[in-house]
């Protein structure tokens, strides 16, 4: 294998490891914000991103690349004041994970493509689930408008 293939996966690795550092911390905020009828969809939204992160910092130190941290904080995209915006934030996490994963997918092969297919699989339902409805292709459509995953920040957005 090519050192340029091996580059771009590591590439593609890491940018998945900081959507999932975003997605963590955005649950985060979701999480303070959500109803008590929805709070255990949350969690296990949560709890999913965690252990990705986790595989993920496995993956990159075992390709000998060294993870990339989390931030402190984020920005959010937009204020998340109560239960219904959160339940929007939620949504639009979810799609740009599914995102970069649709990136992982296309870098990677074998075992760890099809480990990003299941992550862009996982990320594309919950966004339906949290959305309500969905689209034809998650993770690729709906990129051309999103700008990427929170980004990083000395303090969220409010």
């Amino acid at each position: 294998m090519s050192q340029v293939t091996e580059r771009r996966r590591l590439e593609a690795l890491q940018a998945s490891l900081a959507a999932e550092h975003a997605a963590v911390y955005g649950y985060g905020v979701v999480g303070g914000r959500i109803g008590e009828s929805r709070r255990a969809e949350a969690r296990s939204a949560y709890d999913a991103h965690r252990a990705r992160r986790d595989a993920l910092v496995r993956e990159v130190r075992d390709l000998g690349g060294q993870p990339v941290a989390a931030a402190a904080a984020y920005a959010l995209p937009f204020p998340v004041p109560d239960s219904a915006a959160a339940v929007r934030f939620a949504a639009e996490l979810e799609e740009r994970v599914a995102g970069v994963y649709s990136d992982l997918v296309r870098a990677a092969a074998g075992a760890r493509r099809r480990a990003a297919a299941g992550a862009l699989r996982e990320a594309a339902v919950r966004a339906v689930r949290w959305r309500g409805g969905s689209v034809a292709f998650p993770g690729l459509a709906e990129r051309a408008g999103a700008a990427g995953t929170p980004t990083a920040s000395k303090a969220p957005t409010p």
